[in-house]
């Protein structure tokens, strides 16, 4: 098996052959800090408006449950709303990446940011008036589908960086590394974002989270698309040429499958949460129980990236995910608000090493072409379990109480483990990657190639 490498505790894991074959002594590693990484010319110029820009990719979930419930009176109603959105993301946010990658980013993200804007303008107002369900429905569905696809265009933006560097220890370990902040920094979003959401909505008015959330979409993703130099170049394919989907990797499938029950952890414990605390008379205590599971997730995940790890990164997703599954089956059985922050302090900490593990595996399962695209695939299942999670959760909240709503996150990950486990085989690298499809790179920026081309 040729040598694996890990870099801050990210392993690199392109190997194309199975343990025990015989391989080459293993080369030492190579080291790259997030210092270092930070320090990469222009780098700034295009993470902090994306941060700006990415902090409000949770918070919009949040905002509709949050106005929809307090207008309309129903956790299932609310929760079905924003289903809805999340749906329409998770669905066409992939094929916003396809368009960025073959039009370039600015012209993609700028149209994206104002419609998600207008749209959900309409829907607080839809929401406010007292309009029929239908009718937020008929709102959330641009409102989500025109959320911009920040996280995967930085990760472009990172490929082009390095890839000018040709193939080397010292850009691969670089690369690893900007995958292990970028999946940190998109743990953060899932879990700081309803926070936010639910401190402005609760301190200000309902509608005033969804209202936040649009304006920071807005001008993050604005001063992101500005930022041109750092942009990967556009793919020009050849004529009759085109590339297969990242979908079409087993491992791709598998790990989208296992981000549905991350995502229906987050969906099940957002509406449970504030179910739990509204029963017991704390609505405003809500946002300090997540805060708890986010404070885990977040240390967990800065010290899952100071440890050079030696477990295969498979082995090191399997049993994050199995601890996950251990820590959501207390949920429901939580007293008071005290123990429930305990138990979510416990799922916390195995969110951030589960999804640091997937997009460092995603990263080795499909050609440079193709990469973009996966990434968002992942990030949409994220989506799209949070959606399902989240109407199932507000289903049984109204119907049985909040403790039952919390059975939702344990089923939507065991769900998840099982899959993981039963097809593990499918996530090990197997025989030498794909040639990319056929045609040319369009300078975008001097000296940047794009890593990603249209599938």
């Amino acid at each position: 098996m040729t040598a694996r490498r890990t870099v801050d505790g990210v392993q690199d894991a392109r190997s194309t052959t199975a343990p025990g074959e015989g391989a080459a002594p293993a080369a030492a590693p190579v080291r790259v800090g997030y210092g270092t990484l930070l320090r990469t010319p222009g780098a700034w110029t295009f993470l902090a408006p994306a941060f700006v820009a990415r902090l409000p990719y949770a918070m919009l979930g949040m905002g509709i449950l949050l106005l929809v419930k307090d207008t309309h009176g129903s956790y299932g109603t609310a929760s079905t709303v924003a289903a809805v959105a999340a749906v329409a993301q998770a669905l066409i946010g992939p094929q916003t990446g396809r368009l960025a990658d073959r039009y370039g980013q600015a012209p993609v993200l700028v149209p994206t940011v104002v419609v998600h804007a207008v749209s959900v303008g309409a829907l607080i107002a839809l929401a406010l008036g007292h309009a029929p369900a239908w009718s937020l429905f008929l709102a959330a569905a641009p409102a989500g589908a025109s959320v911009p696809q920040i996280g995967a265009m930085v990760r472009a933006r990172w490929i082009a960086t390095f890839s000018a560097e040709g193939a080397s220890a010292g850009s691969a370990a670089r690369m690893s590394t900007a995958f292990a902040f970028e999946s940190v920094t998109d743990e953060f979003t899932f879990v700081i974002g309803p926070i936010l959401a639910a401190a402005v909505a609760t301190s200000v008015s309902p509608s005033a989270g969804l209202a936040a959330e649009a304006a920071l979409t807005l001008v993050g993703g604005l001063a992101f698309a500005a930022q041109r130099r750092t942009a990967p170049a556009r793919v020009v394919r050849a004529p009759g040429v085109r590339q297969a989907s990242a979908l079409a990797s087993p491992g791709v499938r598998l790990l989208a499958g296992t981000f549905l029950g991350v995502g229906a952890v987050f969906g099940g414990l957002q509406v449970s949460v504030n179910a739990f605390a509204d029963s017991v008379g704390r609505h405003g205590a809500a946002g300090t129980v997540y805060g708890v599971f986010a404070g885990g997730s977040m240390v967990a995940g800065v010290l899952y990236g100071m440890v050079a790890w030696r477990r295969p990164v498979q082995q090191r997703m399997i049993i994050s995910y199995g601890l996950l599954v251990l820590g959501c089956s207390t949920l429901w059985a939580m007293p008071n608000l005290v123990a429930l922050s305990v138990a979510g302090l416990v799922c916390g900490l195995a969110i951030a090493p589960t999804l640091i593990s997937g997009y460092t595996l995603v990263e080795t399962l499909v050609e440079d072409g193709a990469k973009t695209e996966a990434f968002t695939w992942l990030t949409g299942a994220i989506g799209l379990g949070l959606a399902t999670g989240a109407t199932a959760a507000g289903r049984l909240v109204d119907a049985h109480g909040p403790s039952v709503g919390f059975l939702v996150p344990v089923a939507g990950a065991g769900l998840g483990l099982v899959a993981l486990v039963a097809l593990r085989g499918l996530l090990v690298p197997g025989g030498a990657r794909p040639t990319p499809a056929a045609g040319c790179a369009e300078r975008g920026a001097p000296g940047r190639l794009v890593g990603a081309a249209e599938g």
